[in-house]
């Protein structure tokens, strides 16, 4: 099996990045395989350019590779999460990692369509610093409760949005970072819209979801989406993950996909971490077992 090969499909976790004390060794104990550091609007007082190769040197003693630098902001609007951004780009090989995840950004209260003229002014940028660096920048799917009348901080949040995206930055250093969880709220079957986006996805996040068919008949969609689509831990959602990772590996994917807990109403808290092993455990056998030598 080639190098490559070997790397192929590895099952990770997503760590806070401000609390490594907490969850790094537990997750590099785990039997994790990757890991991705995540970040929330801001750094939180972390100095990400000596956590990086503190926590690289580490992983690597147990053989586990650091994937993805995540910090999830509003770029659009605000500019000090651009240089957020330009300085996770910059930093990201120092963790080993080859992605930096983020959110598109939007100009808040507003229709989508406000924000996509200065996504592609900041993203050309972006993109631009990313190349220099050797990293790709992954744009999570994740609604934030906007939408498309009234934004968030993240205008990628379905098809319709992600052709306009791409349209404004067509480098090939802009992905997807998809989990099937922030479309199955949408009520977007998440297996064919898969099959027709893999190309464009670099990052996959292990989240699920179970829709309440019967909840929305009694209630509809405009309430809280956790009455109606709970956001799940792999494993004990919806979705056959089996058909997501061999659609994965039909379109040659290459990266990981990295459990993303502590959202789970019932594995959470002192049963976050039996979630997330059971997860890694799902993963690997949806993968078709070990990743032999």
């Amino acid at each position: 099996m080639s190098e490559n090969a070997e790397k192929t499909l590895r099952i990770g976790s997503c760590m806070p990045g401000n609390a490594e004390s907490e969850w790094f060794q537990p997750f590099l104990d785990a039997g994790f395989e990757a890991l991705s550091v995540n970040f929330h609007m801001e750094y939180y007082g972390v100095n990400i350019e000596q956590q990086g190769p503190r926590m690289k040197a580490a992983a690597a003693e147990k053989g586990v590779e650091i994937t993805t630098l995540g910090v999830y902001s509003n770029p659009v609007q605000i500019k000090e999460h651009v240089r957020q951004l330009e300085r996770a780009i910059d930093a990201a090989p120092l963790y080993g990692a080859k992605l930096v995840s983020t959110f598109a950004g939007a100009m808040e209260g507003q229709p989508m369509d406000a924000a996509f003229k200065r996504f592609g002014e900041v993203f050309r940028e972006l993109c631009k610093r990313a190349e220099d660096k050797g990293v790709r920048i992954a744009l999570e799917n994740c609604p934030m409760g906007g939408t498309w009348q009234r934004a968030t901080c993240n205008v990628a949040i379905n098809p319709r949005a992600w052709e306009i995206l791409f349209s404004e930055v067509p480098s090939d250093a802009l992905g997807l970072e998809w989990e099937p969880a922030h479309q199955m709220i949408q009520l977007i079957d998440p297996i064919p819209q898969l099959r027709k986006w893999a190309p464009k996805v670099i990052h996959v996040h292990g989240k699920d979801a179970s829709v309440d068919r019967r909840a929305i008949e009694d209630g509809g969609v405009l309430c809280d989406t956790d009455r109606y689509a709970p956001q799940r831990t792999v494993g004990f959602g919806d979705c056959d993950w089996r058909d997501i990772l061999s659609i994965l590996r039909a379109n040659r994917y290459q990266g990981d996909v990295s459990v993303e807990g502590f959202h789970d109403p019932v594995y959470r808290g002192e049963l976050e971490m039996a979630g997330q092993r059971h997860a890694l455990r799902y993963l690997q056998w949806c993968r078709g077992g070990d990743r032999l030598p």
